[in-house]
Protein backbone atom coordinates (compact mmCIF):
# COMPACT_ATOMS: atom_id res chain seq x y z
CA UNK A 1 0.00 0.00 0.00
CA UNK A 2 1.42 3.34 -1.05
CA UNK A 3 1.84 6.41 1.15
CA UNK A 4 -0.73 9.25 0.89
CA UNK A 5 1.71 11.34 -1.15
CA UNK A 6 2.39 8.43 -3.50
CA UNK A 7 -1.35 7.80 -3.91
CA UNK A 8 -1.91 11.45 -4.81
CA UNK A 9 0.99 11.48 -7.25
CA UNK A 10 -0.21 8.31 -8.96
CA UNK A 11 -3.73 9.72 -9.22
CA UNK A 12 -2.44 13.01 -10.65
CA UNK A 13 -0.80 11.17 -13.53
CA UNK A 14 -4.29 10.91 -15.05
CA UNK A 15 -4.84 14.68 -15.01
CA UNK A 16 -4.33 16.47 -18.33
CA UNK A 17 -4.63 20.09 -19.53
CA UNK A 18 -8.18 19.18 -20.60
CA UNK A 19 -9.24 18.17 -17.08
CA UNK A 20 -11.90 20.51 -15.71
CA UNK A 21 -13.45 18.42 -12.94
CA UNK A 22 -12.17 15.76 -10.54
CA UNK A 23 -14.69 13.40 -8.97
CA UNK A 24 -13.09 11.09 -6.43
CA UNK A 25 -14.07 8.98 -3.43
CA UNK A 26 -12.67 9.84 -0.01
CA UNK A 27 -12.67 6.10 0.74
CA UNK A 28 -13.24 3.92 -2.31
CA UNK A 29 -16.16 1.51 -2.16
CA UNK A 30 -14.79 -1.56 -4.00
CA UNK A 31 -11.23 -1.44 -2.63
CA UNK A 32 -11.57 0.50 0.66
CA UNK A 33 -8.62 2.75 -0.22
CA UNK A 34 -8.42 6.07 1.61
CA UNK A 35 -7.59 8.60 -1.07
CA UNK A 36 -5.36 11.60 -0.37
CA UNK A 37 -8.16 14.09 -1.00
CA UNK A 38 -6.46 16.91 0.93
CA UNK A 39 -3.46 16.81 -1.40
CA UNK A 40 -5.57 16.28 -4.52
CA UNK A 41 -7.95 19.15 -3.73
CA UNK A 42 -5.02 21.50 -3.09
CA UNK A 43 -3.34 20.59 -6.38
CA UNK A 44 -6.67 20.87 -8.19
CA UNK A 45 -7.35 24.38 -6.87
CA UNK A 46 -3.88 25.50 -7.91
CA UNK A 47 -4.58 24.11 -11.39
CA UNK A 48 -8.05 25.68 -11.62
CA UNK A 49 -9.82 22.29 -11.54
CA UNK A 50 -13.09 21.82 -9.68
CA UNK A 51 -13.39 18.94 -7.16
CA UNK A 52 -16.30 16.77 -6.05
CA UNK A 53 -15.58 14.36 -3.18
CA UNK A 54 -17.77 11.30 -2.57
CA UNK A 55 -17.50 10.81 1.17
CA UNK A 56 -20.00 7.99 1.60
CA UNK A 57 -17.74 5.93 3.90
CA UNK A 58 -15.87 8.75 5.65
CA UNK A 59 -18.15 10.44 8.25
CA UNK A 60 -18.00 8.45 11.46
CA UNK A 61 -15.15 6.20 10.34
CA UNK A 62 -12.34 8.75 10.03
CA UNK A 63 -11.96 12.34 11.32
CA UNK A 64 -13.58 14.67 8.78
CA UNK A 65 -12.35 18.26 8.50
CA UNK A 66 -13.85 19.96 5.47
CA UNK A 67 -11.77 23.08 6.12
CA UNK A 68 -8.58 21.04 5.83
CA UNK A 69 -9.78 19.13 2.75
CA UNK A 70 -11.07 22.33 1.14
CA UNK A 71 -13.13 20.70 -1.64
CA UNK A 72 -15.51 22.50 -3.97
CA UNK A 73 -18.25 19.98 -3.21
CA UNK A 74 -18.41 17.17 -0.64
CA UNK A 75 -21.18 14.61 -0.19
CA UNK A 76 -21.33 12.41 2.90
CA UNK A 77 -23.57 9.73 4.39
CA UNK A 78 -24.51 9.72 8.05
CA UNK A 79 -26.32 6.37 8.14
CA UNK A 80 -23.24 4.23 7.52
CA UNK A 81 -20.50 4.76 10.08
CA UNK A 82 -22.17 7.55 12.07
CA UNK A 83 -25.12 5.20 12.69
CA UNK A 84 -27.93 7.66 12.11
CA UNK A 85 -31.21 6.49 10.62
CA UNK A 86 -31.00 5.27 7.04
CA UNK A 87 -31.26 8.01 4.44
CA UNK A 88 -29.44 10.81 6.26
CA UNK A 89 -26.64 12.59 4.45
CA UNK A 90 -25.28 16.04 3.66
CA UNK A 91 -24.05 18.16 0.77
CA UNK A 92 -21.33 20.75 1.28
CA UNK A 93 -20.73 23.34 -1.43
CA UNK A 94 -18.12 26.09 -1.43
CA UNK A 95 -20.00 29.35 -0.92
CA UNK A 96 -18.99 30.99 -4.20
CA UNK A 97 -20.08 27.87 -6.14
CA UNK A 98 -23.45 27.30 -4.49
CA UNK A 99 -25.28 29.14 -7.28
CA UNK A 100 -24.23 26.38 -9.70
CA UNK A 101 -26.55 23.90 -8.00
CA UNK A 102 -30.26 23.45 -8.63
CA UNK A 103 -32.52 20.91 -6.92
CA UNK A 104 -34.00 18.08 -8.99
CA UNK A 105 -37.29 18.57 -7.15
CA UNK A 106 -38.38 22.08 -6.13
CA UNK A 107 -40.47 22.82 -3.06
CA UNK A 108 -41.06 25.53 -0.44
CA UNK A 109 -37.94 27.55 -1.08
CA UNK A 110 -38.24 27.80 -4.85
CA UNK A 111 -39.02 31.04 -6.65
CA UNK A 112 -38.17 34.71 -6.35
CA UNK A 113 -41.41 35.65 -4.60
CA UNK A 114 -41.29 33.14 -1.75
CA UNK A 115 -42.04 35.00 1.48
CA UNK A 116 -39.64 33.38 3.98
CA UNK A 117 -36.18 33.83 2.47
CA UNK A 118 -33.09 32.72 4.42
CA UNK A 119 -30.83 35.15 2.59
CA UNK A 120 -29.21 32.27 0.70
CA UNK A 121 -30.52 31.01 -2.64
CA UNK A 122 -28.68 27.76 -1.95
CA UNK A 123 -30.56 27.22 1.32
CA UNK A 124 -33.88 28.42 -0.10
CA UNK A 125 -33.80 26.22 -3.19
CA UNK A 126 -32.75 23.11 -1.26
CA UNK A 127 -35.32 23.69 1.48
CA UNK A 128 -37.12 20.69 2.95
CA UNK A 129 -39.55 19.19 0.46
CA UNK A 130 -43.02 19.26 1.96
CA UNK A 131 -43.74 15.61 1.13
CA UNK A 132 -40.40 14.29 2.35
CA UNK A 133 -40.02 12.71 5.79
CA UNK A 134 -37.16 14.49 7.64
CA UNK A 135 -36.92 11.90 10.46
CA UNK A 136 -33.61 10.47 9.26
CA UNK A 137 -31.95 13.90 9.30
CA UNK A 138 -33.30 14.61 12.77
CA UNK A 139 -31.55 11.46 14.07
CA UNK A 140 -28.06 12.76 13.19
CA UNK A 141 -27.53 14.85 16.38
CA UNK A 142 -28.54 11.84 18.49
CA UNK A 143 -26.07 9.65 16.59
CA UNK A 144 -23.27 12.16 17.17
CA UNK A 145 -24.17 12.40 20.85
CA UNK A 146 -24.28 8.59 21.20
CA UNK A 147 -20.78 8.22 19.81
CA UNK A 148 -19.46 11.04 21.99
CA UNK A 149 -20.98 9.51 25.14
CA UNK A 150 -19.48 6.09 24.35
CA UNK A 151 -16.00 7.44 23.54
CA UNK A 152 -16.13 6.27 19.96
CA UNK A 153 -12.38 6.52 19.21
CA UNK A 154 -11.87 3.57 21.56
CA UNK A 155 -14.65 1.63 19.79
CA UNK A 156 -13.05 2.42 16.44
CA UNK A 157 -9.68 1.17 17.68
CA UNK A 158 -11.27 -2.08 18.92
CA UNK A 159 -12.95 -2.51 15.53
CA UNK A 160 -9.65 -1.82 13.79
CA UNK A 161 -7.84 -4.47 15.82
CA UNK A 162 -10.56 -7.07 15.10
CA UNK A 163 -10.33 -6.23 11.40
CA UNK A 164 -6.52 -6.36 11.34
CA UNK A 165 -6.55 -9.81 12.96
CA UNK A 166 -9.21 -10.99 10.55
CA UNK A 167 -7.17 -9.83 7.55
CA UNK A 168 -4.13 -11.78 8.72
CA UNK A 169 -6.21 -14.92 9.28
CA UNK A 170 -7.74 -14.76 5.79
CA UNK A 171 -4.35 -14.02 4.19
CA UNK A 172 -3.01 -17.13 5.94
CA UNK A 173 -6.02 -19.13 4.74
CA UNK A 174 -5.63 -18.10 1.09
CA UNK A 175 -1.83 -17.92 1.04
CA UNK A 176 -2.05 -14.64 -0.87
CA UNK A 177 -0.03 -11.50 -0.22
CA UNK A 178 -1.79 -8.89 1.87
CA UNK A 179 -2.95 -5.66 0.31
CA UNK A 180 -1.40 -3.89 3.29
CA UNK A 181 2.22 -3.85 4.39
CA UNK A 182 3.14 -4.41 8.03
CA UNK A 183 4.32 -0.82 8.37
CA UNK A 184 1.17 0.79 7.01
CA UNK A 185 -2.45 0.26 8.03
CA UNK A 186 -4.37 2.91 6.06
CA UNK A 187 -7.73 1.40 7.00
CA UNK A 188 -9.80 1.97 10.13
CA UNK A 189 -12.97 -0.14 10.14
CA UNK A 190 -13.24 -1.23 6.49
CA UNK A 191 -10.65 -3.08 4.41
CA UNK A 192 -10.25 -5.56 1.58
CA UNK A 193 -8.58 -8.96 1.41
CA UNK A 194 -7.41 -10.68 -1.74
CA UNK A 195 -9.23 -13.83 -2.79
CA UNK A 196 -7.98 -16.52 -5.14
CA UNK A 197 -9.76 -16.47 -8.49
CA UNK A 198 -13.14 -18.12 -8.13
CA UNK A 199 -15.38 -19.23 -10.99
CA UNK A 200 -18.24 -16.86 -10.22
CA UNK A 201 -17.69 -14.29 -7.51
CA UNK A 202 -21.41 -13.50 -7.28
CA UNK A 203 -22.20 -17.16 -6.59
CA UNK A 204 -19.53 -17.27 -3.88
CA UNK A 205 -21.02 -14.18 -2.26
CA UNK A 206 -24.55 -15.59 -2.46
CA UNK A 207 -23.52 -18.87 -0.81
CA UNK A 208 -21.89 -16.97 2.06
CA UNK A 209 -25.30 -15.43 2.70
CA UNK A 210 -27.51 -18.43 2.05
CA UNK A 211 -25.42 -21.09 3.83
CA UNK A 212 -23.75 -19.05 6.58
CA UNK A 213 -25.91 -15.90 6.93
CA UNK A 214 -22.91 -13.69 6.21
CA UNK A 215 -23.56 -10.56 4.14
CA UNK A 216 -20.28 -9.23 2.77
CA UNK A 217 -19.31 -7.69 -0.60
CA UNK A 218 -17.21 -9.90 -2.86
CA UNK A 219 -15.64 -7.84 -5.61
CA UNK A 220 -14.20 -8.38 -9.07
CA UNK A 221 -11.90 -5.41 -9.66
CA UNK A 222 -9.23 -5.06 -12.34
CA UNK A 223 -9.16 -8.81 -12.88
CA UNK A 224 -8.67 -9.56 -9.19
CA UNK A 225 -11.09 -10.87 -6.59
CA UNK A 226 -11.47 -9.28 -3.16
CA UNK A 227 -13.68 -9.55 -0.13
CA UNK A 228 -14.47 -6.26 1.63
CA UNK A 229 -14.88 -6.50 5.40
CA UNK A 230 -16.52 -3.87 7.60
CA UNK A 231 -16.35 -4.00 11.40
CA UNK A 232 -18.74 -1.74 13.28
CA UNK A 233 -19.18 -1.25 17.02
CA UNK A 234 -21.71 -4.07 17.28
CA UNK A 235 -19.38 -6.63 15.67
CA UNK A 236 -17.18 -9.02 17.66
CA UNK A 237 -14.31 -11.38 16.94
CA UNK A 238 -16.90 -14.15 16.73
CA UNK A 239 -18.23 -12.55 13.57
CA UNK A 240 -14.78 -12.74 11.98
CA UNK A 241 -14.46 -16.34 13.22
CA UNK A 242 -17.66 -17.17 11.38
CA UNK A 243 -16.41 -15.53 8.18
CA UNK A 244 -13.07 -17.36 8.25
CA UNK A 245 -14.82 -20.69 8.92
CA UNK A 246 -17.23 -20.12 6.04
CA UNK A 247 -14.46 -19.13 3.63
CA UNK A 248 -12.41 -22.17 4.62
CA UNK A 249 -15.36 -24.36 3.66
CA UNK A 250 -16.42 -22.57 0.47
CA UNK A 251 -13.20 -21.52 -1.25
CA UNK A 252 -12.07 -25.04 -2.24
CA UNK A 253 -15.44 -25.52 -3.98
CA UNK A 254 -15.20 -22.27 -5.94
CA UNK A 255 -11.56 -21.98 -7.00
CA UNK A 256 -11.20 -21.33 -10.71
Amino acid sequence: MKSPVEVAEQFWQGVTPKTRLIFISHITSPTAVRMSVEIICKKAREAGIMTIIDGAHAPGQIPLDLTAIDPDFYLGNCHKWMQSSKGAGFLYARRELQTLLDPLVVSWGWGENFAFKTGSKYLDYFEWSGTHDPSAYLSVPAAIQFQAEHYWPAIQERCHQILAKGIKRIDKLTGLESVYSDRATPFVQMAVVRLPRVREISVFQRELLQKYRIEVPCIDWNGQHFIRISVQGYNTEADLDALVTAMDALLPQHRD
